[in-house]
């Protein structure tokens, strides 16, 4: 089974000081079709990318980890949450369980 190449566009990596002090090049640089991926302390927060791109990559991304064998494609078309119920708690709710769970209520 032979593997197919993908062609990725360029990634660059930059924390946000650096892109707020050179915003202009970094745009671009992403008008050239580079992805840029903005950092916080070490932490990926963002991704910048040309307008429509992030579905276009998301999908090829998804292609490339089947076809690499590290992800199955779904063996059923369709959402696999559509079945779930419909579970809506009033306002707050969340926040007052999470608090009792800690003993913080």
């Amino acid at each position: 089974m032979a593997k197919q190449s993908v062609q990725a566009s360029p990634v660059t990596s930059t924390g946000i000081r650096e892109l707020k002090d050179n915003l202009s090049r970094y745009i671009r640089r992403i008008e050239a079709g580079e992805r840029i991926v903005i950092t916080a302390h070490g932490r990926v927060v963002a991704e910048l990318v040309q307008p429509g791109a992030t579905a276009k990559s998301t999908s090829r991304r998804f292609d490339e980890l089947v076809a690499s064998g590290v992800i199955r494609p779904p063996l059923e078309a369709g959402d696999p949450t559509e079945a779930w119920p419909d579970i809506r708690l009033p306002a707050g709710t969340a926040a007052e369980l999470i608090d009792a769970e800690r003993g913080e209520a």
